[in-house]
């Protein structure tokens, strides 16, 4: 890939990025909960997911799956319905740390699993990503290049991108979550988050393939 085209990508992705997701917002939510070490499993599981997404965009399955309305439809199902699930646990469960000035402890080992795990559900079962890097990326292919190294490239700048750009939302959501000793702030934020959720699972629903 020619570096002024590498260049283009990079901007255009940090741009896209920028703009809060589920995944950014997981990435928030994570931090507040378990501290700076959750991000971190759910950065792995984030970049597991879009690992997959570019491959398959790279085989084409992206094509194939705005060509099939069924299987589109039920990955935008599972998917609106994973985060509404998230956003209503968020809401309802007992909050993490009430008693530590709303800062909870960080994960043990088998939580770091357990969140990178869900990062991955949340971002491959969100069928908007796999459309929009369908369009997005075949842009900047060259003809003259190999395919293969060109994806290559441009995952690895997408992951440093996505690891830049969260642990910064992260990072500063968690030392903004510091400050706020009193339990009525940990509920708000706790709500705010639960109820970002849930709209973005209904937003999600009302995506189409095409």
């Amino acid at each position: 890939m020619a570096l002024h085209l590498w260049f283009t990508f990079f901007l255009a992705y940090l741009a896209t990025t920028l703009t809060p997701g589920p995944n950014v917002l997981l990435v928030v939510r994570n931090a507040l909960r378990h501290g700076p070490a959750a991000m971190g499993a759910t950065l792995l599981g984030n970049l597991s997911a879009q690992l997959l997404v570019v491959t398959g965009v790279a085989l084409g399955v992206g094509v194939l799956l705005v060509a099939m309305p069924t299987a589109f439809l039920a990955l935008k199902i599972i998917g609106a319905g994973y985060l509404i699930y998230l956003g209503i646990r968020q809401l309802l469960g007992r909050q993490p740390g009430a008693s530590t000035g709303g800062v909870a402890p960080a994960a043990s080992p088998v939580a770091s699993w357990r969140i990178a795990g869900e990062a991955f559900l949340v971002s491959i079962s969100n069928p908007k990503s796999m459309i929009f890097l369908c369009a997005f990326l075949p842009q900047f292919l060259q003809a003259d290049r190999s395919v293969t190294g060109q994806f290559i490239i441009m995952y690895l700048t997408i992951a440093m991108v996505v690891v830049s750009v969260h642990v910064l939302y992260g990072y500063s959501a968690f030392r903004f979550g510091k400050r706020l000793s009193g339990a009525s702030w940990v509920s708000l934020i706790k709500r705010l988050t639960g109820a970002l959720f849930i709209g973005l699972g209904v937003r999600l629903l009302a995506v189409r393939a095409a």
